[in-house]
């Protein structure tokens, strides 16, 4: 119990002093010194200590020496302390301001890395995918042999699937919907239309994703559950257009355990079809 309590007491001096040590040194005016604790802070992942005094060193470093290394490190700090879009904006600004300097390649990189680490899940706005996307691309562009090309590369693709996951799980909802809240109208349904649309626009996008079959699964099945509510005067083309689909899909995936699905849609679609 003693000897915990006094590992306690150990602890809580150290931290203090240190806290005193800080203080001092962020109020100092010996910039020099100053910078030197920062970069000891940045070295030892000391993050949090080292973003307030390098934030406060930037400016007064411009023009010097260490202006580029300061802007990098202040970036790269932001990193390690996961702050994605504070730490994205200043690998920009750095590479906007030195486009040509120690670091360019890294901070180019770095632009996408901070914004792939932002990403949210594919059932939210992928509108950060998408800048990620970008600034990845704009780095492949720049710097076609850099030593960063394998991952960037890499996290290109990793984004594309999240954005082709979003417009799975975007075309899912509107085929589960259905008829819900009234979204459709006698006309065959407002839903699965969209559902169509949704998923055919992402394949024609995507086509090499390996989600292809499921989004053709949700395309066979929605047309056929647009064909059965269309008015009258439509259910002939729509159920022709239903049958050509489940064609299609039989002959791209003979395989699939959907067959028997398009089959049995076949069979129902030739009743309205026949001559």
């Amino acid at each position: 119990m003693k000897k915990n309590f006094f590992i306690t007491l150990v602890l809580v001096l150290f931290m203090t002093s240190c806290a005193r040590e800080y203080n001092q040194v962020y109020k100092s005016s010996d910039y020099t010194y100053k910078y030197e604790y920062a970069k000891e802070c940045f070295a030892n992942g000391k993050y949090s200590f080292a973003v307030p005094l390098l934030q406060d060193l930037v400016t007064i470093m411009k023009g010097t020496d260490n202006a580029q290394e300061c802007l990098y490190m202040l970036a790269m700090a932001e990193y390690g302390l996961r702050d994605y879009e504070a730490a994205s904006e200043t690998f920009r600004k750095y590479y906007q301001i030195y486009p040509n300097g120690d670091y360019a390649e890294m901070a180019s990189f770095y632009i996408g890395q901070s914004l792939y680490s932002g990403t949210p899940e594919p059932r939210l706005d992928q509108t950060p995918t998408v800048e990620a996307i970008a600034a990845f691309q704009d780095y492949l562009d720049v710097f076609p042999n850099g030593k960063m090309k394998g991952t960037a590369q890499k996290r290109l693709f990793e984004l594309q699937d999240k954005l082709i996951r979003k417009e799975f799980l975007s075309a899912k909802l509107y085929y589960n919907l259905g008829t819900y809240f009234g979204n459709c109208s006698n006309d065959g349904g407002n839903n699965y239309q969209a559902c169509i649309i949704t998923a055919e626009n992402a394949l024609n996008d995507f086509p090499y994703t390996p989600l292809r079959e499921e989004f053709a699964v949700l395309v066979m099945k929605s047309k056929f559950e647009l064909a059965q509510m269309s008015v009258e005067e439509k259910k002939v083309q729509r159920y022709q257009d239903a049958e050509d689909e489940c064609y299609g899909f039989i002959n791209e995936y003979p395989d699939s355990k959907e067959r028997a699905t398009a089959e049995k849609y076949i069979e129902k679609c030739k009743e309205f079809t026949k001559e």
